[in-house]
């Protein structure tokens, strides 16, 4: 239930997501993230710190941690039923 919790809160994901291809600073993590807002951003960084999914680097650049990439791994399965999923309301939706 605890993952549930973290992965629901607005943003968390989407940080996740962004930092999936390598380390990322603060500002083009935020511009990727349509430039939310940067208290948002910094509490879902620490949040995601905390939970040790995401750490900095030595240039000071957020991460994945190994735990990080294996929940984004974990996610690969969501995203390849999201795809056929959104295939079928199309296919639905045209059928119409």
């Amino acid at each position: 239930m605890a993952a549930l919790d973290l992965f629901g809160r607005r943003w968390i994901l989407r940080v996740l997501w962004e930092l999936r291809d390598g380390p990322l600073g603060f500002r083009p993590l935020q511009h990727r993230c349509d430039a939310m807002s940067s208290s948002v951003l910094q509490q879902r960084l620490t949040e995601l710190q905390e939970a040790l999914l995401v750490d900095r680097d030595a240039a000071g650049a957020y991460q994945l941690t190994a735990l990080g990439r294996e929940v984004f791994d974990e996610l690969r399965g969501l995203v390849g039923w999201a795809d056929r999923w959104a295939d079928e309301l199309d296919r639905v939706a045209r059928d119409r």
